[in-house]
């Protein structure tokens, strides 16, 4: 439990993740509403990018007549595209969030993505479908989805953990309900109004971002009354662009390169999964239950790690995203050598533990490692990082 502000007596060395003196976090109250707000993001923006599986079907069947033998190959970076867009576009969007606040970041972004996905429906070109899904609905999702995982940290300190396990616990309900979701409008609608239906989720996505109210933490003063400041930037009370000292910390270089290391073959069994399951199986009608087993378990694992995450004190929280990373890899060799059905849901639901627990903890690290006042940049320069490793691992494992 984290104790309440004391008056200092005498100098004490300062944890870079210690709120300002004076001040004190809310620790809830309203930010449970920005909680479900950012839980809405996550949820339709990775719910959409973890079941592209069953829209790169709905893709390839669109294009089925042409004759083209590398046309999976091509497809593959429709996603692939997508999703390393959302952590190639994130030192910028720290950026923007430093300058122009989280709310205003957060809509900006939304509209760009509500814009990408609906263009997508009216096109069958797949060059076109590059821009449109690929490049703005992932640039468009990295600028709402980044904001969501810094305004927690202006309503959180001690429970931040459990903030963003309840955040992107409740997100992965849209990653089990996706797949079967998009499994029975994809049937009935087809692929353009299906992507119609999905850009809603990022329109309503636009409104909830109002609530990305921008604090200070509260100031204590005298008898123990506080005031409220708003601040109009994230975090930064100061107008700088690109901080690079984060990278002056050694034990953040260090995290920041591995992690991005780890994550080359993070999205390949949602983008070749539901494929794979098709040739070695022969199964049509089940393969979406996959994706819901994956959904579902990191939804477990995000709560679970969440809460386990604020109970290992400072950046010994690492060592528990080292060992999911472990698992996780070893899950993804797994998948190809599994010969029965079940025991491809027995992989699945290992690989969504340790998915929710290699996310869950991911912003509370960087609290860790470079302070509140720094972490919106830091998140970006590790999502930045992790771009060019998840952007070729789908195609690449092709």
């Amino acid at each position: 439990m984290c104790p309440g502000p004391k008056k200092n007596t005498q100098p004490a060395a300062v944890s870079p993740s210690a709120p300002q003196p004076g001040y004190r976090v809310p620790e809830g109250g309203f930010g449970w509403v920005v909680v479900l707000a950012a839980t809405w993001c996550n949820g339709s923006i990775f719910g959409i990018q973890n079941s592209f599986g069953i829209l790169f079907l709905m893709f390839l069947k669109e294009m089925e007549n042409q004759n083209d033998p590398s046309l999976r190959f091509k497809t593959a970076w429709i996603g692939a595209l997508s999703m390393g867009m959302i952590f190639f576009c994130s030192p910028v969007v720290s950026i923007f969030t430093d300058r122009l606040g989280c709310r205003k970041t957060a809509m900006g972004g939304a509209t760009v993505a509500f814009i990408g996905l609906l263009s997508s429906s009216f096109t069958k070109s797949l060059e076109l479908r590059y821009f449109t899904y690929g490049i703005l609905f992932g640039c468009g999702s990295s600028f709402a989805f980044q904001p969501s995982l810094v305004i927690l940290g202006h309503y959180f300190r001690c429970h931040l953990g459990l903030a963003n396990g309840v955040m992107t616990a409740g997100s992965s309900v849209f990653s089990i309900t996706m797949p079967l979701f998009l499994k029975k409008i994809g049937d009935a609608l087809g692929l353009a109004h299906t992507l119609q239906i999905l850009s809603v989720f990022l329109f309503i996505q636009i409104l909830l971002s109002l609530t990305y109210k921008p604090l200070l933490p509260l100031p204590v003063a005298e008898g123990g009354k506080t005031n409220t400041t708003k601040c109009p930037k994230c975090f930064h009370p100061y107008r700088r662009y690109l901080n690079l000292r984060v990278f002056r910390k050694v034990t953040y270089r260090v995290w920041a390169f591995g992690v991005a290391t780890a994550v080359l073959g993070y999205f390949v069994p949602y983008v070749h999964l539901m494929n794979h399951v098709k040739k070695e199986f022969g199964e049509t009608e089940k393969n979406w239950i996959l994706l819901v087993c994956i959904g579902a378990s990191s939804g477990v694992g995000r709560l679970a790690f969440g809460k386990i995450g604020d109970c290992i004190p400072g950046p010994k929280k690492i060592y528990l995203q080292v060992v999911s990373f472990w698992v996780l890899g070893i899950m993804s060799i797994m998948i190809p050598l599994c010969n029965v059905f079940e025991g491809l849901i027995a992989v699945c639901i290992f690989l969504g533990l340790c998915d929710g627990c290699s996310i869950t903890i991911m912003a509370p690290i960087a609290f860790e490692l470079v302070g509140p006042q720094e972490a919106s940049q830091a998140i970006g320069f590790l999502l930045g990082l992790m771009a060019i490793p998840m952007t070729a691992g789908p195609p690449i494992a092709d």
